[in-house]
């Protein structure tokens, strides 16, 4: 129940809260125009609005390895950029249109610069070539963030795997680790040393901690053995790699009930239970077919490679598109309205569904 007015006002020197009323009037007259000053056009608003864009200048461009650039950017005034946690990303917003999302791989927690790190990709949608050749020292570039899903837990046995481009997210978290006296171990599986990008700093973390496997020192890919080597039923599992990396371990823990995994994956993942549906295109009138292991976006981009879209698996909200009829099987990690679907990962539940598009 809110407080009286008359108990909320201030007691006088000898303890009494007395009712004058010309004070009380005087209060009600600067409470009424004070909020008409507040509701006004012409009297600012007291709340700072959020900003979700934000500008920030590339001010150092290294290759990291034969096939990865990293950009350092920083504020171009000079002030803080905002405050993020390991495991973070941003979404950067390309001079072609595309949004891609990038982990944060510099210091933890540190805002006076980002730093990011692009595996150029001949064969994927464009965004990491124009990544790579987008940006020079002294370019600006946009990005919204940062946001964070796959972050450090609180756990104290704790094993990292990474597989190549998959060390960005990690190496904040193995810091952090670090930082906290966690008893972390980590192992780094790539095709050669000269293609392990940030491998020197990882191993400087602490490298009686860190087990490096190139392939083509053993002469082939690391298994699974070799991956969760160490690891026991209560040891939690982080791991940021290719996609057979991911779900060789994803299955080998499920052998532990209840053991701790955490991942993140850098391409979309398999469909699972899908079933075929017609995806119509209301702007144009055409109608795509869905098959069962595909999801409705990567057909969307067979027809039209400029499709938006930027994480691949259901929570950046790049691809989200209006629902004009049909029943939608809602599959996404972020917030779908009864009229909307995230064409990444959500399907039909059978039929067609119709999409202004």
């Amino acid at each position: 129940m809110p407080e009286s007015i008359w108990t909320s006002r201030p007691a006088d020197l000898y303890g009494r809260r007395g009712r004058d009323r010309f004070a009380t009037a005087l209060w009600g007259i600067r409470v009424l125009f004070g909020g008409f000053a507040s509701a006004s056009r012409w009297k600012p608003s007291l709340v700072t609005p959020v900003r979700r864009t934000h500008r920030a200048t590339v001010i150092e461009r290294n290759l990291v390895a034969p096939d990865v650039v990293a950009l350092t950017l920083a504020d171009p005034d000079g002030g803080l950029l905002p405050s993020w946690t390991p495991g973070g990303h941003i979404d950067v917003q390309l001079p072609s249109g595309r949004r891609r999302q990038y982990s944060l791989c510099g210091p933890p927690g540190r805002r006076t610069h980002y730093r990011i790190a692009v595996r150029r990709i001949a064969d994927g949608g464009g965004g990491s070539i124009e990544m790579h050749e987008a940006y020079r020292a002294g370019d600006t570039l946009m990005f919204e963030g940062p946001r964070n899903a796959f972050y450090l837990g609180a756990e104290q046995d704790v094993l990292f795997v990474i597989g190549g481009i998959g060390v960005t997210p990690v190496l904040p978290m193995i810091h952090m680790a670090a930082q906290r006296g966690i008893d972390w171990r980590a192992i780094y599986a790539g095709r050669s040393r000269e293609y392990m990008p940030l491998l020197d700093e990882v191993i400087s973390v602490a490298p009686d901690r860190v087990t490096v496997w190139a392939d083509d020192e053993h002469g082939r890919f690391a298994g699974v053995d070799e991956l969760l080597v160490g690891a026991g039923p209560a040891t939690a599992v982080y791991v940021c790699g290719p996609t057979a990396m991911l779900e060789a371990v994803r299955l080998a823990r499920d052998e532990h009930a209840g053991a701790p995994l955490h991942y993140e994956r850098f391409s979309p993942p398999p469909v699972i239970d899908g079933i075929p549906f017609e995806l119509e295109l209301a702007r144009s009138g055409h109608v795509l077919r869905i098959p069962p292991n595909r999801s409705a976006l990567g057909v969307m981009l067979d027809r039209d490679p400029t499709t938006a879209y930027s994480c691949q698996q259901g929570f950046c909200g790049t691809c989200k598109v209006k629902v004009l009829a049909g029943q939608v099987d809602r599959r996404g990690r972020t917030v779908e309205g009864d009229d909307e679907m995230l064409v990444c990962v959500s399907r039909a539940k059978g039929g067609r569904v119709v999409i202004d598009a």
